[in-house]
């Protein structure tokens, strides 16, 4: 009896380590470039915030500003994404770095002139709109080398002459997640060193070069980019847009409440350091909230998980939501050093697991664009939060401006409960395959350890 079940029963499943991810031909080629490419959506908003700070003295109209180009990214971004798909990532991504570097020398040049606001609006537009989409390009490179799961059509759920690298995708989400985390530890930190250590604008023009640099040197890298002819096989199944797909929406509105913590952050926290006299202050704390993060995010992606991504992300986003609601109350930076770890610590899972979602929900020939609306969501989420958390900063105090993140988590926390049918990946072996949860048997039948 015993040697009968055991003939059935498949082995426990085991999660893929980083050190064979990193072992996969050409990775290196385009995670260095790609990591400072992408420094942009971590120093960008704080740089923007220091900078018309400075010259205006106000935070309302320095989160105003960076809120601008936040929404122009998040718009954008999804075209961007769009056309990476169809068009190859270096078409895309060449005229984007060159044109997001002018116009982040324009805004700076402006800001330092003391331009109105409309001037200074205007040309926050374009440097938002520009801001390379590396994150996903880096994401779609991953999926091209592992192998993507689809069928000969497109679909998820297929199988394939690469089948056998699957588990890897799932431990390739977790290291983006750790990839972008990493970022904002060290964005901040360094955007904020350099405005108020060396020139209020040195922040903003070391996001500009890096981009430009980091940008150019991951177009250089062709071989490792996802290929065309995919994405070009038949129009007429690939969806008009990654978005009509009901999953991405519920994970579109799950990463606008990620965005409101990230925005509501960082304006509090310069508010907060400000007011308690350390300006410099400020990127400590966002770098510990940031490192709880990217800890949480190398945990998630050496755990072989025993329950449903859907069931993770809901658990996580009600643990961030509230962490979120003590913050407001908290009188001093040890304390706050401390919640701002816990909440870091909640956002990776919830990250990582809306990625690895998109991967079972989206057709290989929609992923770019599927990532970029996520990454634009976070993006919008942000500016809405930089807007709305600079405007209660002014007006009520930098303790005020924490409860920006907990309205955000709380309105997406209802929204992602309410439709949480909608991001049920479709087919238990698909499930199986991303996820790489343990299976049994019961009368000869598989199933799952959590189907949730």
């Amino acid at each position: 009896m015993a040697s009968a079940v055991s003939s059935t029963t498949p082995p426990p499943a085991r999660r893929a380590g980083y050190r064979h991810l990193l072992r996969t031909p050409g990775a290196w080629t385009f995670l260095l470039p790609g990591f400072a490419a992408r420094q942009p959506f971590a120093m960008l908003t704080i740089s923007i915030v220091l900078l018309l700070r400075h010259t205006t003295g106000s935070y309302g109209l320095a989160g105003a500003v960076a809120a601008v180009t936040g929404v122009s990214m998040a718009l954008f971004a999804p075209q961007s994404g769009k056309l990476a798909d169809r068009h190859g990532q270096s078409a895309v991504l060449v005229p984007g770095v060159l044109l997001h570097a002018a116009a982040a020398a324009l805004l700076t040049a402006l800001a330092l002139a003391h331009a109105p606001l409309w001037a200074l609006i205007a040309a926050a537009v374009p440097t938002g709109a520009s801001v390379p989409q590396v994150g996903p390009m880096v994401r779609a490179r991953w999926a091209a080398a592992l192998g993507d799961g689809t069928a000969g059509d497109g679909t998820p759920g297929g199988s394939g002459p690469r089948s056998g690298r699957q588990p890897l995708l799932a431990t390739a989400a977790a290291f983006e997640s750790v990839t972008d985390e990493l970022t904002f530890v060290i964005g901040p930190v360094l955007a904020t060193g350099l405005s108020t250590g060396v020139h209020p604008a040195s922040g903003l023009v070391a996001e500009a070069v890096l981009t430009l640099v980091g940008g150019l040197l991951f177009a250089a890298q062709p071989r490792t980019a996802p290929p065309l002819g995919a994405a070009r096989a038949d129009t007429r199944e690939r969806p008009a847009s990654a978005l009509s797909i009901p999953g991405v929406r519920v994970l579109a509105v799950a990463f606008l409440g990620i965005g409101s913590v990230f925005g509501g952050m960082q304006v509090a926290l310069t508010a907060f350091a400000q007011e308690h006299g350390q300006p410099g202050l400020n990127g400590v704390l966002y770098g510990v909230f940031a490192a709880g993060n990217m800890l949480a995010g190398v945990a998630c992606g050496a755990i072989a998980w025993r329950t449903s991504p859907r069931r993770r992300l809901l658990t996580s986003y009600a643990a961030l939501t509230l962490v979120c609601s003590t913050l407001w109350a908290v009188p001093a930076p040890l304390p706050l050093g401390g919640l701002g770890l816990l909440a870091g610590l909640c956002i990776a899972p919830a990250l990582i697991t809306g990625y690895t979602l998109v991967e079972a929900l989206v057709p290989a020939t929609s992923r770019t664009e599927a990532f970029t609306w996520l990454t634009g969501s976070v993006a919008l989420g942000q500016a809405a939060a930089v807007t709305a958390a600079g405007q209660v900063a002014d007006g009520f105090g930098a303790s005020a401006a924490f409860t920006v993140p907990l309205v955000g988590t709380t309105l997406a926390l209802l929204t992602v409960v309410s439709l949480r049918a909608r991001i049920a990946p479709r087919g238990v072996s698909t499930a199986i395959r991303h996820e790489g949860r343990t299976a049994d048997t019961h009368n000869g039948s598989l199933q799952t350890v959590d189907t949730a």
